[in-house]
């Protein structure tokens, strides 16, 4: 209840992520019909992991809990308890058999009967100490012993949910769980027009969506092809106890995109290198978390988690599991001062203030040649008249402009420093009139991100996120709401170059 607010909101859950839900883990889901060649491998590296295994056969609609004649029970969650290999010596040979131990949930006389199992005649074909190792007993306690190949050919589907590396401790595991998963975990947020860019058949805006980079340097232990092991996890946050609101859940996936050698850049509409792209979601699914497993070369990787169609809102959580360590950050523009746009250059000729601007401000900044906040709004409001729509600055933005340019700490400004932020408007009121692409004294938010590039500004996706939630409207983000952001960016990137010096 406390992950979820109410019982309400855990009616009719997954069994999978159930399992998340109580281990912090990520889950996947494997049919025997499409089993990748490697698949007791993975088995066998799981349980290494301590992860938690489960497999089911398909139930019969026409009776509940029917029986196979193998002694199988249709529609029950079986746990696998171990994975290994033993020593099967007959006639002189010694060969590998991988070998699995299952447990019905009833633990009771409804077990395999088929080969390995209790007081099955393949058992004697194993060395004493090994059957010693693997505690073999034989009772009618749920629990029995099948090959690999009788398991895929049984069951339905193998459930895995792979644990958090700090969910347990290794001296408390079983026997042969020796090694933990290496994970990174990064939360974000899909904004509509900002950073909610759909998936890859959305060329146009597919870019804005977050990126994460992911550097693989050590292949795994014991990999013939020297690849790494990663499992990519996407959960959709908060969508379940939001059921009663009318929010759904989305469809979302991922792409994987193979960075060139020492490249590390965002990625940007007209350099998205779709021969690059080595992983794509199998299926973008309407489900809390969908995962997939690959298996790459070492190098870095950039991961876009995406809903299917662009401007759904959502916040969500990507994890990522190896096998070694993974290096993952996000990938994405500092915040910093950039170049201004040659347009908005041209557009703001002339930087000195006007006569009719400087006579203003002698009049009202008197004998001490300074204003105040209250003349400077009244300075403002009548040379960005037309932007402001007679609604004028606030007292709020006019002395956040005076503390971005008050280096004596006065409270006011000379002529000098509001020359200066005279200056910044001018060419501030230049992009607004670039991005006001719709002529509604507003720009899209979609533009944000642009518009304050061309005003020389870098940013990234939290900020816009940060800056979009905080300034945007219905409309977009009108003039004094632009202003505002210029100011705190301006002032931020300020007081970070302070403490750098």
């Amino acid at each position: 209840m406390l992950l979820h607010g109410s019982y309400e909101a855990l009616q009719s859950g997954l069994s999978c992520e159930a399992m998340v839900d109580f281990s912090g883990g990520v889950t996947e889901n494997y049919r025997m019909t499409s089993l990748p060649d490697n698949f007791f491998t993975i088995l066998l590296k799981a349980y290494e992991r301590n992860s938690l295994l489960g497999c089911f056969i398909k139930a019969d609609p026409n009776a509940r809990e029917a029986k196979t004649p193998a002694g199988l029970i249709r529609g029950h969650a079986y746990s696998v308890t171990r994975v290994t290999y033993v020593t099967f010596k007959k006639r002189g040979r010694a060969d590998k058999i991988p070998l699995l131990r299952l447990r019905n949930p009833w633990g009771d006389e409804h077990e395999w009967n088929g080969a390995w199992s209790d007081k099955s005649p393949e058992w004697q074909f194993i060395p004493k100490s090994e059957r010693e190792e693997l505690g073999l007993t034989f009772s009618d306690d749920g629990e029995f012993w099948m090959s690999f190949k009788d398991f895929v050919s049984h069951f339905d589907r193998v459930q895995m949910c792979n644990l958090n590396p700090n969910s347990f401790k290794l001296e408390e595991c079983p026997k042969g769980c020796t090694k933990k998963w290496e994970m990174s975990v990064f939360e974000g947020k899909w904004i509509k027009d900002i950073s909610a860019g759909g998936c890859l058949q959305y060329p146009d805006t597919f870019w804005k969506n977050p990126h994460y980079t992911v550097t693989l340097k050590d292949p795994d232990e014991d990999d013939d092809k020297n690849k790494c092991t990663i499992i990519v996890a996407l959960m959709q946050k908060n969508r379940r106890s939001q059921f009663h609101q009318g929010l759904n859940l989305l469809a979302i996936g991922f792409a994987i995109f193979r960075l060139p050698d020492h490249e590390n850049v965002p990625l940007q509409c007209n350099s998205i290198m779709y021969k690059n792209c080595v992983g794509i979601i199998e299926k973008f699914a309407y489900e809390r978390e969908v995962s997939q497993r690959y298996q790459l070369e070492p190098g870095s990787y950039v991961i876009v988690p995406s809903t299917y169609e662009p401007n759904l809102e959502a916040e969500f959580l990507l994890r990522v599991f190896s096998e070694k360590s993974n290096n993952m950050t996000e990938n994405d523009e500092d915040v910093s001062m950039s170049d201004l746009d040659d347009r908005v250059k041209k557009m703001s000729l002339n930087p000195e203030p006007a006569d009719p601007i400087r006579d203003f401000f002698d009049r009202l900044a008197g004998a001490d040649g300074e204003v105040d906040w209250q003349e400077l709004k009244k300075i403002l409001d009548y040379a960005m008249r037309e932007e402001l729509q007679g609604e004028g600055f606030s007292e709020d933005v006019c002395k956040r402009m005076i503390a971005m340019l008050d280096k004596d700490a006065s409270g006011s400004l000379g002529f000098k420093e509001f020359k200066s932020l005279w200056i910044d408007l001018r060419q501030w009121r230049a992009v607004f009139r670039l991005y006001d692409t719709e002529g509604h004294g507003a720009i899209p938010q979609k533009h944000l991100r642009d518009a304050l590039h061309s005003a020389g500004y870098t940013v990234n996706a939290h900020v816009i996120n940060v800056l979009a939630h905080r300034h945007g409207s219905r409309y977009g983000i009108q003039f004094v709401e632009f202003i505002v952001c210029l100011v705190r960016l301006k002032t931020k990137i300020g007081e970070t170059t302070l403490r750098n010096l």
